[in-house]
Order: structure tokens, then sequence, then C-alpha cells
């Protein structure tokens, strides 16, 4: 075998420390973001928040050029809706900040470049240039407003349970049992597991537990409220049901035939299944529908009210705010990042100035976690550019439906915007995942605003949240005695000219989470 030399020209990518980073924190949720960052602040010394009280509220954000915004000589308008205040920031970006992220220009390792002096990045966000927000003060910036604090069921319960005259071992079985409640106000767990639980293998302890906790959701059941302490959805009804005032003969008759159906499998109930209820309760055909009725208005899951409503609150990354009209009159909108979401990081100076003329191996570690410090300020500003600019994107190509709603959606692919702004697919994907967008109707993901087109008679594509939107207005207007079935509404979309079939209308108002005919049927 003869050995010799050859030349091969190879191009690949490599994902640098840097680069892994920069993709991870952009497909990030805000909430997984802001935990990377504390965990990020206890790690690196050299890191640290900007204190709200030292800096000054301009300096929230970046600042981007409007083309848009500066030819027009309108006045920015803002929209009615449920954020009452919301900040106007304008954000500019370097451009090879904005550029998509590639492994070109990205430093080879964590080592850093064994410089300890001060530079442009140490700055708040760390970009090449310093954030600037021309700020007003008649509008502050608030992305949500807390919801107003209320009394948890557990609290409601304690409070209530303080009332009853009990022993001390009952008192701290219904104590027990109330801390045990899941958030609807079920008692899943069995007594034999609950007991086992405190008292492990012990026998005698555990059936002496499981009798107490017998007379004390006794106790449990009797509080408000109604409904509280049931193991499954027919006993939380059929406690519902005996709190039902029954003074007269009908009432009581109709109660005892709800609670008749109640002892029934649910799934009759579900399906309004009429004459086979009728025919196991022994009782007519009306009066079961009118059983139904009152099931009907009963509070399966009695917590719901008492629910923290604030874990549920979402925050948007992204707003839009209406900005000036076109030449037609027509509201024109931009998309501006949300500043409570929007960290202020920097270097801490007097630990970088400590660092000043280091030499030699023992600052190396120090150098390289300044350097750490320094390019993880450069990635989360780098996503929220990133960010900024395919939620600008969206917002131009769907202006019809911050105009007119979700019936003027248009069909949009993820390959669209990334030849738009020079990125690849997966980085669109990685942006519109867990990102979150508030418009005048309200606050929707990123990913809403893509979606599939169907076929037209005019030649063009109706987008698939149009369609749905739109079956859902035509279940929303039809008469309650005879619903739509699926077979109608294709018809109807096509008397509308869009090629819509049967099977696909199923799954869009699945998807809706609407029921089928026989179960939206007024009895």
């Amino acid at each position: 075998m003869k050995q010799g030399l050859s030349l091969r020209v190879s191009q690949h990518l490599a994902l640098t420390p840097q680069l892994q980073q920069s993709i991870r924190l952009l497909q990030l949720s805000t909430l997984e973001l802001s935990q990377e960052i504390d965990q990020m602040l206890d790690d690196n010394p050299f890191l640290e928040k900007e204190m709200e009280d030292l800096a000054p509220r301009e300096d929230f954000g970046l600042e981007q050029e409007n083309a848009a915004a500066e030819t027009s000589d309108a006045e920015p308008e803002s929209w009615d809706g449920p954020m009452d205040r919301v900040s106007e920031v304008r954000v500019e970006t370097a451009s090879e900040v904005a550029a998509p992220i590639d492994a070109e220009g990205v430093a080879e390792s964590w080592d850093g470049d064994g410089s300890v002096e001060f530079s442009p990045d140490d700055s708040e966000w760390g970009g090449d240039a310093p954030p600037r927000n021309n700020n007003n003060d008649d509008e502050k910036a608030q992305a949500t407003e807390l919801a107003r604090n209320q009394e948890s069921l557990t609290a409601f319960l304690h409070r209530q349970a303080l009332s009853l005259r009990l022993d001390d071992t009952d008192r701290a079985a219904l104590r027990f049992l109330i801390e045990s409640l899941n958030d609807d106000g079920y008692l899943e767990d069995s007594f034999q597991s609950l007991a086992e639980s405190l008292a492990g293998d012990d026998l005698e302890q555990c059936e002496e537990l499981v009798h107490r906790f017998q007379v004390a959701l006794g106790l449990l059941q009797s509080l408000e409220p109604t409904g509280v302490g049931a193991r499954d959805l027919g006993e939380c009804l059929r406690l519902q049901l005996q709190a039902v005032p029954a003074d007269t003969e009908e009432r009581a008759e109709l109660r005892a035939c709800a609670l008749a159906i109640c002892k029934q499998p649910l799934e009759m109930l579900a399906k309004r299944d009429v004459k086979r209820l009728a025919v196991v309760v022994g009782e007519s055909e009306s009066l079961v529908k009118l059983a139904i009725a009152l099931i009907a208005r009963l509070e399966p899951k009695p917590g719901r009210r008492f629910i923290d409503v604030e874990r549920n609150v979402v925050v948007p990354d992204v707003l839009v705010l209406a900005h000036g009209v076109d030449k037609q009159g027509l509201p024109q909108f931009r998309a501006m990042l949300n500043p409570e979401v929007m960290p202020r990081l920097k270097v801490n100076d007097i630990y970088a100035s400590a660092l000043k003329g280091g030499k030699g191996d023992s600052h190396a570690g120090l150098q390289q976690r300044l350097q750490e410090a320094r390019w993880m300020i450069k990635n989360i500003q780098q996503r929220f550019d990133t960010i900024l600019r395919v939620s600008n994107a969206i917002t131009q190509r769907q202006k019809s439906f911050f105009i007119h709603g979700e019936l003027a959606m248009k069909p949009m692919v993820l390959r669209e915007i990334a030849e738009e702004l020079g990125l690849h697919e997966s980085t669109i994907s990685r942006v519109t995942t867990a990102k979150y967008m508030h418009t005048p109707y309200g606050t929707f993901e990123l990913k809403y605003f893509f979606g599939s087109g169907l076929g037209t008679d005019s030649g063009n594509n109706a987008s698939s949240t149009a369609v749905r939107a739109l079956i859902k207005q035509l279940i929303a207007s039809e008469n309650p005695k005879k619903p739509l079935s699926d077979n109608q509404l294709s018809d109807m979309l096509k008397e509308q000219g869009i090629d819509c079939a049967r099977r696909t209308v199923a799954k869009y108002r699945e998807a809706l989470r609407i029921a089928p005919t026989n179960l939206r049927k007024a009895l």
C-alpha cells in the first residue's frame, strides 16, 4: 500500500459552547429563562442584576429603527385591551447582533480573549450599543396586573373547622383530610393509603386512623362549598343535590330522580341517553329531562373558585400596539418587546476592576468566568432581538388579523418567515415555541399565527385558523334544538367557497373542544 499526501476542502459547522448556549436560550420560555438567569447569577460572581433604583427606567430594553414609524406622520395610537398600561419600547439592534445564529464569528472556547478591561459588552444587556428607550410618563410599563389576593380552599375550610367543637384527635384528622384535597376539592387518596402514610406498617393504628378519617369525612362534607371532600364526580353531584331544597312534592320528586341518575354510570348522563335513564330509574322521560337540567346547574369542581388565577397568568414576550395609519386609512401595527420579561443584567464593575492588570495562571479561571458573563449577556440580547424580528415579520404578514380578528387570518408557514429573515426554519420553530404575543384580541402563542391553507373557489387559500373560527361562529349561531352536523357544516363552508371535507370539519371541531351534534342538542 503506497502512502501519499493529498489536499481536501471540506466545510463543517462547529457547535461551540457559546453557540450551544445561544440555541438553548432561544428555545427557553420566559419562566425557564428566568430560572436559567438565576442559576447563572448564583454561579458567576461577575454577573449581576441591574437594580431598578440604581438605573433609570429608560434603560429598559434595546432600540430598533422602525422605518414605517419614521415615515408616518401620525402619532402612535394605543388600543384598548386587557392591558391598560403598556410601555412603549423601541428597540434598535446592531446588524451583527440581529443576524441569524451561526457559528461564524463565535469564539472557539469559554476561555475568553484574556482581556479584563472594560468593554462595551459590560453594560446592561452587554450589546455593542447601550440600551435606550424613549419612554414617556403617560405610558408606564406593566405587562400584567396582579390578581387580587384571595383565600385558598384549604384556608377557607380551616377557618370553618375552627367553629366546630371537636376533640384534638378528630380536629387533627379533619385537618389532615383538608390538607389532602386537590385543587378541585376532591379527596383522591383512599383512607387506607392516607392511614399508611402516617402509621406505616402498624395495622392496629391504621385501622384506628381509617375510622377517624371516616368520621372526619362526614364533617368535611358538611362544610362549604357544597360537594367538597367527594371521592368522585358522582358523589360530588349527590352531595350538592342533597342540599337542594325539597319543600314541595314536585321538587322532592325531581331531586329524588336526579339522585337516582347520579347513582348510575355517568356515561349515560354524559350522552344524555334520556330513554335509557328513564327505564333505569323508573321515571318518565319528561321528569328525567328536568332532572338532567337540574344536574347541569351543579358545580362539578367545588374548589374551582378558590384556584389562584395568578398561577395561570401568561406574561407575553411581545406587545403589539397600533402605530398610526397607512395611506388607505387602515391602522398600522408594530411589535415591541415586553419590558417586564426583559432581564437587566450587567458585569460587576468591582470584580472586573479587581482583575485589571492580573497576570499568570492564578487569574485564568476568573478571566474565564468574566468571559462567560459577557457571553451570557450577549446571548440573552440576541435571543430577544431574534424574537422581535420574528414578531415584526408576523405582524406585517398577519396585519388583517390585528384589524378584523381570526376570520381574517392568512395561511402562513415557518418557511416563509425563515426566508424573509434569512434564518433557518428550526430557528423560527424555537422562537415561536412557548413565546407569547399580546394583541388587541388577546394573548396568543407565536405558533398560533402559523397555519396551513385550504383551497377556495377563487384559487386562493384560506387559513386553517380562519376556517376553525368560521366553524365556531356557525355553531354558535345554530338552533340548539337542531344543531348542525359535520356534513352540514362542510356544505355551508363550500357555499362560502371553502373546500373543507367532513373529516376536516370534525377534526377542527374537536380541536375547538366542541361536542358532536347529539351532545349539543337541547333537550
